[in-house]
């Protein structure tokens, strides 16, 4: 086939076979208008899609030829199990869904690109993550397609020319199609009083020039706010997604970016946050894009001092064992790079790793503790207790990694809501 064909999106949805397997990034690297055109074919009889965070219902979902088996669930893939659609998990992180892409090898790679710059050069913009490297194999390989979805509002991002440049040229590309849409953002929630009091209690335990990594949420971008307004500076950023908590931190002078491995530049390998953001980003010196597993590998991990992780959960037990998706016996979300970041923070030098929940969530209008003295049935541990380093509510914040069987659920009550720490205890008894 002669690279770098530019068609319809109907005639590049025409060369997916009736039985065929495709992948294509999350979120913002996810080809919209390649997924409308090739879910109105009707002909399609045993196709498999991996993806996640799927942006919108596609049609795909209603066909009974399609399966999508998905690396991290959103509101979509809830809502479509929910209603019996042909939507699997597979139950891998980040760097797993690289692997597994490689391992795999769909016949059809899918990847959504800037135009051609003046050399060529299309680059993947905000998303490299599980994605880039598998799309490249592709695309060496003649008996498989790397199609690429070129929209004009995708940011150009650089990468590291050791790690291919967060872009492809023209004349490696099978296929490229026009389609251009804006990408999904997300808009700041504005933290509670509960985040507020938990970003604080963390902002106190990050160290002066520290390397710092934010999971998404309202708690790590009110961490960010805090650090950028009190004029810390001196800070590094290693993260997996970058938001526009990191943007400020830009903004602030408070990044400096010193560290033994990419030094110099801010590294993720996706980006999701407002429009705002990715004007921010479009051609920025001091960001770079990576592949998922030269982020959130733990080899790279363990090389960067003061490794400083945030992300959240969803429940923790007495015994320090995290739910960060699943509720119960139901996928909620993914384990991302959460387990990698915890870990991965425990390994490097004088690195610390903070799992964040507020005290509380509301379950059909009433209050529920995340603190429980057990999981339901069902539940899976999404980040062992060996690995927990601190945990976070309103109420305190604990290291369970320097304490034993015995002290940590003690310790983790003091944690809980007030109104629940009796049950707790009772339960410990």
């Amino acid at each position: 086939m002669t690279k770098g064909r530019r068609l319809a999106l109907t005639d590049a949805a025409a060369l997916v076979r009736p039985r065929d397997t495709l992948a294509c990034g999350l979120v913002a690297g996810q080809p919209a208008g390649f997924l409308d055109a090739l879910g109105a074919r009707r002909d399609l009889e045993d196709v498999v899609l991996y993806t996640g965070l799927l942006l919108q219902p596609y049609a795909l979902l209603q066909t009974p030829g399609v399966r999508i088996v998905s690396g991290f669930f959103g509101p979509i893939e809830r809502m479509a199990r929910a209603m019996g659609g042909r939507v699997t998990y597979i139950p891998r992180d980040f760097n797993g869904l690289e692997r597994l892409a490689m391992d795999v090898a769909p016949r059809v790679m899918l990847a959504v690109t800037s135009p051609p710059d003046a050399d060529g050069y299309l680059s993947f913009g905000v998303h490299a993550g599980a994605t880039f490297r598998p799309f490249h194999a592709a695309a060496r390989d003649p008996a498989r397609l790397a199609i690429a979805e070129v929209n004009r509002r995708m940011p150009r991002v650089p990468g590291l020319p050791e790690l291919g440049g967060n872009r492809i040229h023209v004349s490696e590309v099978d296929v490229l199609v026009e389609h251009d849409a804006d990408l999904v953002t997300i808009a700041d929630a504005p933290p509670s009083a509960a985040d507020l009091a938990i970003a604080r209690r963390v902002c106190e335990r990050i160290p002066p020039g520290a390397v710092l990594q934010f999971g998404i949420g309202a708690i790590p971008n009110a961490i960010a706010g805090i650090l950028a307004a009190e004029g810390q500076g001196g800070f590094a950023v290693h993260t997996e997604m970058i938001s526009d908590g990191i943007m400020r931190l830009h903004r602030a002078g408070a990044v400096a970016n010193r560290k033994p491995l990419y030094d110099g530049v801010t590294v993720a390998t996706f980006a999701l946050g407002s429009r705002a953001l990715y004007d921010w980003l479009d051609g920025n010196p001091d960001v770079r894009i990576l592949p998922v597993t030269a982020v959130n590998g733990p080899a790279v991990l363990a090389q960067l001092p003061d490794l400083t992780s945030v992300n959240g959960a969803i429940a923790i037990d007495l015994a320090g064992q995290v739910a960060a998706d699943t509720i119960g016996d139901r996928q909620y979300s993914g384990t991302g790079g959460h387990e990698a970041f915890v870990s991965g923070a425990g390994s490097a030098p004088g690195g610390r790793s903070f799992l964040c929940t507020r005290a509380t969530a509301t379950v059909d209008g009433a209050p529920i503790s995340t603190i429980v003295a057990a999981f339901p049935p069902g539940t899976r541990v999404t980040t062992p207790r060996h690995h927990v380093q601190w945990v976070v509510t309103e109420h305190g914040a604990v290291d369970l990694s320097v304490l034993d069987d015995v002290e940590r659920p003690r310790a983790l009550v003091e944690l809980a809501d007030p109104s629940f720490r009796a049950a707790l205890r009772a339960a410990l008894r």
